[in-house]
């Protein structure tokens, strides 16, 4: 099976860790939106990270891509089947991917992206104001619902939390932390998912990759 795209980006990562979590072996093949590889367009018709090829089964979309890994290997579950957990993880699935990285993707693009691989200067104002108006909501949220045996749905790793977890990577990859006095309980939760091994391996190629780009 193999997966589009470039771990730098939460929603490859989020697959790869959802993989990795499942005891799959998901090859990775770089590639991005200049990316003429007829499997990858076969897959993803925009050229949106991530694209998924199985035989001769082809999708985009990281949840789409999940949901199709949970369905054809179904142990260990990491979607819920009860009505009111799955509900939940789907919910934290779209808060990772659209309110965590709303967020963040405006930072990492203008901090990150634009200047070092667009060759282009960001915006520093709406990063700026991403992480002072739309970053601490986000982990105050965080803090009143996590859990104390930190999982957020049926107290054990789910999608909710891989989902969730993946774009704090890119946070950490512009040095932006969840201050430990003012958000205790989301910066453990953050920490503690982000070092299991489905999501410490890429994140050490990622960090050895932006010191060999600096």
């Amino acid at each position: 099976m193999i997966v589009f795209g470039s771990s730098i980006s939460p929603f490859v990562r989020k697959v790869l860790a959802f993989g990795a979590e499942k005891g799959l072996d998901l090859e990775l093949r770089a590639s991005g939106l200049g990316s003429t590889d007829p499997d990858f367009l076969a897959a993803s018709p925009f050229r949106k990270m991530p694209g998924f090829k199985d035989g001769d089964f082809s999708i985009c979309d990281s949840s789409a891509i999940v949901h199709y890994l949970e369905a054809k290997f179904p142990e260990p579950n990491l979607i819920p089947t009860e009505p009111r957990a799955r509900a939940r993880t789907i919910w934290f699935d779209e808060f990772g991917d659209t309110i965590v990285m709303g967020c963040g993707g405006k930072m990492f693009f203008n901090r990150v992206v634009a200047p070092r691989f667009l060759g282009r200067e960001g915006d520093p104002a709406v990063a700026d104001q991403a992480e002072r108006d739309e970053l601490p909501p986000i982990l105050d949220y965080l803090e009143r619902t996590v859990p104390d045996s930190g999982f957020l749905v049926e107290d054990r790793l789910t999608l909710a939390d891989i989902a969730v977890a993946s774009p704090f990577v890119n946070l950490g990859h512009m040095d932006v932390q969840v201050d430990a006095a003012r958000w205790p309980k989301a910066r453990a939760y953050v920490d503690a998912i982000l070092a299991r091994p489905s999501f410490a391996a890429w994140i050490e190629r990622e960090r050895a990759f932006f010191a060999r780009a600096a």
